[in-house]
């Protein structure tokens, strides 16, 4: 179905449902009305345009948004995202994590952790009918699934022999429809100042998705391109990118009630699932994965005790770890406080009653619901098998041998018919990789938190494990530990130099190889690959019954008057809402915004509520300069909206309803966190970092002023 026809079907919208939606850009114009009855004052329409203010400025950054503020290629977002960037650059003789790191020049800057790129949205075009017209009729399972890989790496190939530009192809509405997405890619960017991790991170793991909320999580980048204006790799001759467009900071911030909207690039969200779907999540993935991830950072914590210095190494391990445990537990408390399978089954009853009561329906959709459950109850049958065996090969020196043995054996055909990640467009990533574990891996630490790895690994029953696995690692004796440090202290996979000179070997040398690593990898090889297969036939089953199913919901939800925008997949998004606060329980009211008299109140000299002594200096003595506004007193730190988001959305900059940056995303409400796969209005909130707290932490504490005057702000505590 061609992207046009099935915007015109999709985009009938309740006044009601404003706030809910991660809406694709070229959608907006048609939410216009609503928008500007809600405070845009903006034309919907430049909202559209990707090459135009503010969407123009907003950028993709691994896996978090950011965007430009300055001419000169200047770069904000999250202080979590760019926090493997300052903790490479971290020793433990200048550990620039705790202390914070401030450029004063060009020349000072830091270059960010390898493999780092800034990627500019320049373009977005359907290409439904391309790949779907690669598919052959009545192509199903694995056959389905190549067609539509070899069409999509077809249109990527074709688009990237343009100098400079990162391409992918997208799905839409579980594989309805199709886009393009051109995207400049930056690959030389460099760290330019991020404040003490007792502002970045004040609260850490235990403030983590809470509010109230004092985080003053925010970085800020660079990015840089050749002396000709394109991108080229790191080089002391580099240039920093002139981008067309940077975001104006706001210097009247918000109020409660205000407009505020996002531009980013969200995830992946759940909200057109199956009630089975959600059931099993319920019931079995998010309990087998909350016990296995704690089970994990257990198991460092305790390595560290022998290991301490290796606590460096593991800090952006450790944060995502307890980050993923806290937000599956957030989920499971959401589920178990509202009836999201009910309602799922209630949708589908309907829906499968409006498509028996017509004939044209029963003939376009009839078994489309059922069609997709048989593929859903397939998929769900090794969930315990497929999470433990994962655990068990997310083990650093395995992954690298394993991920290197695969490229050598695809290597041996050409560029077109090998699979994504071992591509030539692919290598640079590869290696930088590779690279990056130096910076994260300690052997000491590893060898302790892999014997937790297997253990779990072994409760499996046996006809879900892998025998040559099993053997390999001698699992059920009792020597398995010491095989264990054996095999780490005789592979090369922990040495960097040796790492890399393996990406040029063929086959043949992995296979004569005494490394017990490649050994091994070269071992689980026809193991890998039909699990690959199985998981491939799989999405290709799904990739033929999901968007029966959703064109099915879609058509319903249009006769009702409900919106169906497309759930997230790190695409370009807008949302729209207002700041707000809520009543997370009955009795008790949160205030939308926190203000820097929280610190204070909060702070007991103690990780992770250790705020740097200057900072609370300032705020005994009131010294705000104009950072605090009149209605609150104080400098805000952070704000609650009702924006509709998600992961990948960190960093994301909040805007008013001028396109003014007012703020930065980094979190979710507790009480939200359901939201990847239902909207509660009265629930959904994102938290944010004010801008106002930003430019107080940067002029009265870090002296940040070179920043300020080139984003435009006038220092007020720079000395005369």
């Amino acid at each position: 179905m061609p992207l046009l026809l099935l915007l015109a079907l999709v985009v009938l919208i309740p006044e009601a449902a404003a706030d809910e939606g991660m809406w694709m850009p070229q959608q907006l114009p048609e939410l216009a009305r609503q928008l500007e009855d809600a405070g845009l004052e903006l034309k919907a329409a430049s909202l559209a345009d990707l090459t135009s203010y503010p969407l123009g400025a907003v950028i993709w950054l691994g896996g978090c948004t950011a965007s430009f503020v300055s001419e000169n290629g200047l770069v904000v977002t999250n202080h979590h995202c760019a926090y493997g960037s300052i903790q490479h650059n971290s020793t433990e003789e200048n550990n620039i994590l705790k202390h914070g790191f401030l450029a004063h020049s060009l020349a000072e800057e830091l270059p960010a952790a390898p493999g780092t790129r800034v990627l500019v949205t320049l373009d977005v075009r359907d290409v439904t009918e391309e790949i779907l017209r690669a598919v052959p009729k009545g192509a199903r399972g694995n056959e389905r699934y190549d067609a539509i890989e070899a069409a999509e790496k077809a249109l990527v190939a074709e688009c990237e022999a343009a100098d400079g530009v990162r391409c992918r192809v997208r799905s839409f509405y579980g594989g309805l429809t199709y886009q393009l997405i051109t995207q400049f890619e930056l690959r030389d960017v460099r760290l330019v100042y991020a404040p003490a991790l007792a502002v970045g991170k004040f609260g850490g793991d235990v403030d983590n998705w809470m509010w109230p909320r004092h985080t003053g999580d925010f970085a800020f980048l660079r990015a840089y391109v050749g002396p000709d204006g394109k991108p080229a790799d790191p080089d002391p001759s580099n240039v920093p990118f002139r981008p067309h467009h940077w975001l104006e900071v706001s210097r009247d911030g918000l109020q409660d009630g205000d407009f505020v909207m996002v531009a980013g690039y969200p995830g992946r969200t759940n909200r057109y699932r199956l009630a089975d779907e959600v059931e099993h999540q319920i019931d079995v993935y998010y309990p087998l994965a909350v016990e296995a991830t704690t089970n994990v950072i257990a198991a460092i914590d305790r390595a560290l005790l022998s290991y301490p210095d290796a606590k460096l190494k593991l800090a952006p391990a450790l944060s995502s770890l307890n980050n993923v445990a806290k937000k599956y537990r957030g989920m499971m408390a959401g589920f178990a406080r509202t009836d999201v399978v009910a309602e799922k089954r209630r949708l589908e009853s309907d829906l499968a009653d409006w498509i028996a009561s017509d004939a044209r329906r029963r003939s376009r959709y009839g078994s489309a619901l059922e069609d997709l459950r048989d593929v859903v109850s397939e998929d769900q049958a090794n969930t315990a098998r497929d999470l433990y065996w994962h655990m068990a090969r997310r083990w650093a020196p395995l992954s690298a041998a394993t991920r290197l043995y695969r490229l050598a054996r695809e290597s041996e055909k050409p560029d077109r018919d090998r699979k994504p990640g071992f591509q030539e467009r692919d290598l640079d990533r590869f290696r930088h990789r590779l690279k990056r574990m130096d910076r994260t891996y300690h052997a000491g630490v590893d060898r302790l938190v892999a014997r937790e790895r297997m253990r779990m690994y072994a409760t499996l029953p046996a006809e879900k494990r892998v025998p040559a696995f099993d053997a390999f690692l001698e699992l059920d004796s009792d020597r398995l530990e010491d095989r264990l440090g054996a095999m780490i202290a005789d592979t090369e996979m922990t040495k960097s130099e040796r790492r890399l000179a393996w990406m040029e070997e063929l086959p043949e040398a992995f296979e004569a190889s005494d490394d017990p690593f490649i050994r091994l990898a070269v071992t689980l090889y026809p193991t890998d690959l039909a699990r690959e297969e199985e998981t491939e036939r799989i999405s290709g089953r799904f990739e033929e019954a999901r968007p029966r199913f959703m064109e099915a919901l879609i058509a319903y939800q249009k006769s009702r008057g409900c919106p169906v925008y497309p759930d997230a997949n790190s695409t370009l998004r807008v949302t729209t809402g207002h700041v707000a606060g809520y009543e997370p329980r009955d009795g008790v009211w949160y205030a939308p915004f926190t203000t820097v008299e929280g610190i204070l109140e909060k702070d007991t000299g103690i990780e992770p509520f250790d705020s740097p002594p200057e900072v609370l200096e300032a705020i005994r003595t009131g010294d705000y300069g104009p950072y605090a506004p009149r209605n609150l007193g104080s400098v805000p730190v952070d704000f609650l909206s009702t924006l509709d988001t998600t992961g990948g959305n960190s960093g994301s900059p909040t805007l008013n309803g001028r396109g003014e940056l007012v703020g930065l995303l980094f979190d979710g409400a507790w009480e939200s966190l359901l939201a990847d796969w239902y909207y509660e209005p009265d629930r959904k909130r994102s938290i944010h970092t004010d801008m106002r707290y930003v430019l107080w932490v940067m002029d009265r504490i870090d002296g940040a002023h070179h920043l300020l005057s080139e984003m435009g702000i006038q220092p007020r505590f720079a000395a005369p």
